[in-house]
């Protein structure tokens, strides 16, 4: 029988930003290698949180962080960051230079690869992502489903192993909406996606991890867990609409 590999593990973790309000409370996970998994819960369950402790923004007041194998410390974070690609809610917050293509080269140059690597690199995953006709456009004059596909091709560009993405079809057209999804289904890196849009996890994820006050109360596949009408109302959220009106 074939082990699978952990890729983020949080063993015990707890987390406060003020003391005496826990917003993690002895939270375990773990995310196998190149499984794509849906963090859901209401406003203020956790999830923001656990991603930035994932990414060493934050520190736990008590329990571990593990990026494949790797604990979270001063040694280990520049190595483990080389592993993870953040695609942020706000792509504004994401896409700093004038154009697209500069934007994808940054990461790339500063960690030290040659520019005509690098330009090639941006090539392959522009047109991957069927967007090379987005390459020389200012960031300022492309559509709002334009900058998060360039926000997540400024990632992918790096080749990281896992991808975490913070709501990544907020505020996005249908038809951009379903360029994302497909975008991500494509993916083949581990991928966690926090999203309180649950059709678009029912899309893109095989597994859901549901939170409700920094704690986790459901974990496991997630047609199972996004019928749950009782269980998804029980933590202040409802059935995603593709099964508001199944009796199952």
């Amino acid at each position: 029988m074939m082990i699978e590999k952990k890729m983020i593990q949080l063993d015990k973790v707890s987390f406060s930003y003020e003391s005496g309000r826990p917003i993690l409370q002895d939270l375990s996970l773990h995310i196998h290698k190149g499984e794509s998994v849906g963090l859901i819960g209401a406003n203020g369950a956790g999830k923001s949180t656990i991603l930035k402790l994932m990414l060493g923004l934050l520190t736990p007041q008590s329990g571990t962080v593990r990026v494949d194998g790797l604990d979270m410390n001063k040694e280990n974070i520049a190595t483990i960051r080389r592993k993870l690609g953040f695609v942020l809610q706000n792509s504004d917050n994401q896409l700093f230079l004038p154009t697209v293509e500069e934007d994808m080269m940054f990461a790339p140059l500063n960690y030290g690869m040659d520019r005509e690597e690098a330009e090639k690199k941006v090539d392959e995953v522009l047109e991957q992502l069927n967007l090379t006709e987005l390459k020389y456009r200012h960031n300022h004059r492309i559509s709002g489903g334009e900058k998060r596909m360039a926000a997540i091709a400024t990632i992918l560009v790096m080749e990281p192993e896992a991808v975490l993405m913070d709501e990544p079809s907020a505020a996005l057209d249908p038809c951009n909406r379903r360029t994302v999804i497909d975008t991500i289904r494509s993916m083949d890196q581990t991928r966690l996606i926090t999203s309180h849009d649950l059709d678009m996890i029912l899309d893109t994820c095989e597994r859901v991890i549901l939170l409700d006050k920094g704690r986790i109360v459901a974990d496991g596949k997630t047609e199972e867990i996004l019928r749950d009408k009782e269980l998804l109302e029980a933590h202040r959220m409802e059935l995603p609409f593709c099964f508001a009106g199944s009796r199952y």
